[in-house]
């Protein structure tokens, strides 16, 4: 005799990533799927395909992040088709092949207003950091969050698009990047490898440089269009390397995708790696008073330099990152695909640095 009971409640349930505190392990749990008969008129619910992991998901494991929401699904690089959809999303919409958009903003106040959402003060959802993401089976959001992938993007090569490609998009901008820049990336994996192709086949940049200490990273940036690769091993020696590439002058930008304090000293001072003018992006971190930012401001004060943060991205990032992507300007670098249940052993890869490129869960393997 079937168990129809049981069954529905098995049809009904998911595997998913889920996030219990700071300092506890990351489980692989049974959750309810997101239920059709409780959206929104606007949101969506999609069938995840794939889904990148991220640095940000050790970050919650180590108690670098806390945001204070907890038991929460974590994820913010996920794609996959479009299964239901609200009263007012129009059915032809089912079956859409989208990468969903990890903010929505309040829809009020400046910043949303002026479509930057993901620095709203008052956000309804952030996929991942404080509302359940994309390291499941299954995920919810409105509809303007999915955004549709080129037919001939594979979810495997689309879902780091989600984080990767979008913070290089944005932090592009906030390094307010000229042709004529010679541009320094300091921490070269997801980010930096967005980042060499961006600022080379879009920007034209004058001269690329990537410090990385992985010598296969170097090879890959390298392979991308980077003009020269920095060993990364010694951060004392680094910018006495990029002074010597740059005949003295220093780097116009330099994007700091590492966010340790040795990394952050080797940008700035008087023979820093940074130059006359020159902008510096931070995009990595790290926890601790061990890693905060420090620098003499008189450097900064003759050399005119400036300092900026970039975090995340706006949907119109993410519209733009596709659209990159599509003319074959970027692609994206995946290390390996494993199972959802796997995830740990993915983790544990970022955290020696052993992978190039991102780590892609993909649910349906389990």
């Amino acid at each position: 005799i079937l168990n129809t009971s049981f069954c529905m409640a098995t049809v009904n349930k998911m595997e998913a990533v889920r996030y219990h505190g700071p300092n506890f392990p990351l489980t692989l749990e049974t959750v309810p799927k997101p239920d059709p008969s409780t959206l929104s008129n606007d949101e969506i619910i999609v069938e995840v395909k794939a889904s990148a992991l991220c640095h940000t998901e050790l970050h919650f494991a180590d108690g670098t992040l806390n945001l204070g929401v907890k038991p929460m699904t974590l994820g913010h690089e996920a794609v996959g088709i479009i299964t239901h959809v609200g009263s007012d999303v129009p059915n032809k919409r089912i079956g859409e092949r989208v990468i969903v958009y990890y903010y929505v903003g309040c829809g009020k106040c400046r910043w949303c207003i002026k479509g930057e959402e993901h620095i709203c003060g008052q956000l309804k959802a952030e996929y991942g950091f404080i509302s359940d993401g994309g390291l499941a089976g299954f995920l919810r959001a409105p509809s303007r969050n999915a955004v549709v992938l080129p037919d001939d993007l594979s979810f495997v090569d689309a879902a780091p698009v989600g984080c990767g490609v979008t913070t290089a998009v944005h932090a592009a901008k906030m390094g307010n990047v000229q042709s004529t820049d010679t541009v320094l990336i300091y921490g070269c994996n997801g980010v930096g490898f967005g980042l060499v192709q961006l600022m080379k086949n879009v920007y034209g940049c004058s001269k690329v440089i990537v410090v990385a200490r992985s010598e296969s990273k170097r090879a890959k940036a390298l392979e991308l269009g980077a003009d020269e690769a920095i060993a990364g091993s010694e951060a004392s020696t680094v910018a006495t390397a990029v002074r010597d590439a740059t005949g003295g002058e220093g780097a116009d930008v330099i994007f700091e995708c590492v966010g340790k304090r040795e990394t952050m000293d080797a940008c700035v001072g008087w023979a820093g790696a940074l130059g006359k003018r020159g902008r510096l992006v931070l995009i990595g971190y790290h926890a601790g008073d061990e890693h905060d930012f420090r620098c003499h401001p008189m450097p900064m004060i003759v050399y005119e330099q400036s300092i900026v943060g970039s975090v995340g991205a706006t949907l119109e990032d993410l519209k733009e990152a596709i659209a990159h992507v599509g003319a074959g300007k970027l692609k994206t670098v995946v290390d390996s695909t494993i199972s959802l249940s796997s995830f740990q052993e993915g983790l544990d890869k970022i955290k020696s640095c052993g992978c190039v490129g991102k780590i892609v869960c993909i649910p349906e393997m389990n």
